[in-house]
């Protein structure tokens, strides 16, 4: 696995490649926009370009973009749901200039009118989303939830659901955070390892898990609340991960942490999952 971390975009994207190199890591996940603005500023050619050019010179690869938190394409509310389609149009679009493999995407909420009106909305969504944004774009993700609130995509088979309702699905992906599927009540454990993943390919297909989200819980399993940890200070155990970081099947994928405590965590933690990664048994 290329392991990497969710990295800041503040003073520009260009910005965020020295801060992956200062963390140690070899793949990036970034935000395009201010992502709690519906409205995006252009894309600065110069700012693209140096990214670009420092991503090519340094080797940090996969990139992704995670979507802004505010689309919602389950909502309720018609105008939310037409915002939240022109957002990840544009999310898609920025994707493209600057380069990124992949866009991560939270499914949605659906507000009250049910799992089977929320699917429907976000799948016929992401249908016309992705007409808009035609080819030339980064592969869509769907991100796993914890299942808190009225949220979609807690079980792998609303994440199939999803998938199935979406026309010309041949190329959405998945991106599994592991945060989120304990709190969904996934048993993420060292003893529990080979069930998660054989269950995921059963529902969904393990060709489709294209990136992970790297993160400890700290709230227990089965609690639906998502709550970020650092690597092996929560309630998932080190176990897991250093199967994780071992298993051949996931080669070449990237892994992002998204854990509290900035960038000394983000260090630490990577330090810690690459010796997992080398050593498999030794932390």
């Amino acid at each position: 696995m290329l392991l990497g971390a969710h990295v800041s975009i503040a003073g520009g994207l260009d910005l965020a490649v020295g801060r992956g190199l200062e963390i140690g890591a070899e793949a990036l996940q970034v935000f395009t926009k201010n992502q709690v603005q519906w409205d995006s500023a252009p894309l600065d050619p110069d700012v693209v370009m140096r990214f670009k050019g420092g991503m090519l010179a340094n080797e940090l690869a996969p990139v992704s973009v995670h979507g802004s938190y505010l689309i919602n394409l389950a909502s309720a509310d018609d105008d939310i749901r037409k915002k939240s389609r022109n957002a990840l149009v544009d999310e898609l679009i920025r994707g493209n200039v600057i380069g990124a493999n992949y866009l991560i995407l939270h499914p949605g909420s659906h507000g009250g009118d049910g799992e089977t009106t929320g699917l429907q909305r976000i799948g016929q969504g992401l249908g016309w989303c992705l007409k808009q944004a035609g080819v030339s774009r980064p592969r869509l993700l769907l991100e796993n939830t914890a299942g808190q609130g009225r949220g979609v995509g807690h079980r792998f088979e609303q994440i199939r659901d999803l998938i199935d309702r979406v026309p010309e699905h041949w190329d959405l992906g998945v991106c599994l955070d592991t945060c989120h599927a304990f709190a969904a009540g996934y048993d993420m454990s060292e003893e529990g390892y080979d069930a998660v993943f054989e269950e995921f390919d059963r529902v969904v297909g393990l060709e489709r898990l294209l990136a992970f989200h790297l993160n400890d819980s700290k709230t227990e399993r089965k609690s639906r609340v998502d709550r970020h940890e650092r690597i092996g200070k929560g309630q998932v155990g080190m176990g897991f991960f250093r199967l994780l970081m071992r298993d051949p099947r996931f080669v070449g994928l990237p892994g992002y942490l998204e854990v509290p405590g900035g960038k000394t965590a983000f260090k630490a933690d990577l330090k810690l999952l690459k010796r997992l990664r080398t050593s498999g048994g030794m932390y």
